[in-house]
């Protein structure tokens, strides 16, 4: 594509634009895979007319914070009146301390555990006392949103911040790219001058806005600076001239694949696959130029997560007839015949397909989704036998599961102790097996650790829900003290609800490592 002439003016106007690489950021993010859109601010010099510290106190022991000025990390999506937690969850915590339990690796096993943290990182509350303006708090729960693969209640968040900062901006952007809004990203890109884009970001913008010319003029101001990497300057080349590279083989696929680099890939007509990439890359399957497997398969993977409603996950299995048979297409042709039986009311029809789709359903670890589709509807159906124990499984794991036990005649040891434990009251019940010994202490009264009583007492609330999740977790990996400490600490704080699902989870689904 011809270059038109421009004056030297805008080749130095862009290498001032644009600053130097990338600052590393602090070690608070576990996110490694997000474009490197915008430049973070490097570290202010030190003035040497200005002393550092003084006698007797370090400089790094005060924090200094504008009094009345507000905070990012006060800004939530749900109040307290809905959530049902304390508008000071977070107490005389510290930020830090919050951010690094909120990124902390875990299991991820339980549908449970993860709804109930993603109530607590969409809960409006009051900022740590050492929150600052630093926004570590909120960074750290748009960071867990995006691990979790959940990107429109990160930009929610994000957009309720309405905050420019480049590392929140960075997030945004990435988002933008995955759910197909990269024109809007790239506008506010333009419209925020306090953010840097870097040349990758700035030439994938402008070619997007349409304009070529300026987009390979500011790749080769890029390549003359050093700013750009072989690397990126082969992706960048294709992604403004694919027609010169007409016969080339396939560019490699880059080690570390960021949405903005995933997106120039398929630009060029070259995708990359996403089932081996984070989860957060599977929204980029959800949108219209993805082909109907790809979609079904990423709605699953995303359904599993918890990262989408399970409505949507519906509306792709029934969208048209399956292709094909075998793998995702055995679970497209079955759930449309369950759907079908279901809107006939064809009683006989459900109770021979349920056992089916029960058994592909939990063959992709997808029960709780199809729980929270039918719990309800199937809990209704007087069914027998196989199909009988099926639909009162579904039933006490979807949301109804409290009025789905209260209806529930148990017919063994068993049903009972899931009645029970649907009801939160396990006196007089003998537990039926280990794993369910290792959960009725917790609905009997055990008394929680010292250390996490002191965490209770001083309102630190939602420091002891994160602990208590993590507990339960490992505890689903074997440490069934876990069990108990975690469902005794949810109950302790008032999550008796979650602790419950829970507790029914844990005995219901097959996810103990």
């Amino acid at each position: 594509m011809p270059i038109e002439a421009r004056p030297i003016a805008i080749l130095l106007g862009l290498a001032l634009l644009v600053p130097q690489p990338l600052q590393a950021e602090e070690p608070l993010s576990a996110i490694d895979w997000l474009s490197q859109s915008v430049a973070l601010p490097a570290p202010q010099p030190v003035d040497p007319a200005r002393p550092t510290s003084t006698t007797g106190v370090t400089q790094g022991s005060v924090n200094v914070t504008v009094i009345g000025a507000p905070s990012a990390d006060a800004v939530g999506l749900l109040p307290p009146k809905v959530t049902g937690l304390p508008a000071n969850l977070w107490g005389p915590g510290r930020a830090k301390d919050i951010a690094a339990l909120l990124t902390a690796e875990r299991v991820d096993s339980l549908p449970a555990l993860r709804g109930l943290l993603l109530t607590v990182l969409l809960a409006e509350s009051l900022p740590p006392a050492d929150a600052g303006t630093a926004a570590i708090l909120l960074t750290a729960r748009v960071d867990k949103l995006l691990d979790m693969g959940a990107l429109d209640q990160a930009r929610a968040l994000l957009d309720a911040a309405g905050s420019r900062d480049p590392g929140l901006f960075r997030r945004s952007f990435d988002v933008a790219l995955l759910t197909g809004e990269e024109d809007r990203g790239c506008r506010i890109m333009v419209e925020s001058p306090g953010l840097a884009p870097t040349f990758p970001a700035r030439i994938f913008c402008l070619a997007r806005s349409g304009d070529w010319n300026a987009a390979a003029l500011t790749l080769r101001t890029g390549q003359a600076l050093g700013y750009i990497t072989d690397e990126e300057d082969a992706l960048l080349s294709r992604f403004l001239d694919p027609d010169l590279f007409e016969g080339e083989p396939p560019l490699p696929s880059p080690a570390r694949v960021t949405p903005l680099a995933w997106r120039m890939f398929e630009a060029i007509g070259e995708p990359l696959p996403t089932m081996t990439l984070p989860i957060a890359f599977a929204h980029a399957e959800l949108r219209p130029q993805a082909g109907w497997k790809s979609q079904v398969e990423a709605a699953e993977r995303l359904a599993r997560a918890g990262a989408i409603s399970p409505n949507v996950l519906l509306g792709l299995y029934t969208e048209r007839r399956a292709a094909a048979s075998g793998g995702v297409w055995d679970r497209v042709s079955a759930f449309q015949r369950f759907e079908a039986a279901l809107n006939k009311g064809d009683q006989d029809a459900i109770a021979r397909i349920l056992p089916e789709i029960w058994a592909l359903m939990t063959d992709q670890e997808l029960e709780v989704p199809f729980a929270d589709l039918y719990g309800r509807r199937l809990s209704s159906i007087p069914f027998t036998g196989e199909a009988g124990a099926i639909a009162f499984a579904v039933g006490l794991l979807s949301p109804e599961f409290d009025s789905v036990a209260a209806n529930h005649k148990p017919t063994n040891p068993r049903e009972a102790f899931l009645v029970a434990l649907a009801k939160g009251n396990l006196v007089g019940l003998t537990p039926p097996d280990s794993l369910a010994r290792a959960i009725a202490p917790a609905f009997l009264g055990h008394a929680i650790e010292s250390d996490l009583r002191q965490l209770v007492n001083e309102g630190r609330i939602g420091e002891a829900i994160l602990i208590a999740v993590e507990k339960i977790e490992r505890g689903v990996q074997g440490d069934l003290d876990g069990v108990t400490d975690g469902l005794s600490l949810l109950r302790e704080v008032g999550m008796e609800k979650a602790a419950r699902r829970a507790a029914l989870e844990l005995v219901l689904l097959e996810r103990r490592g």
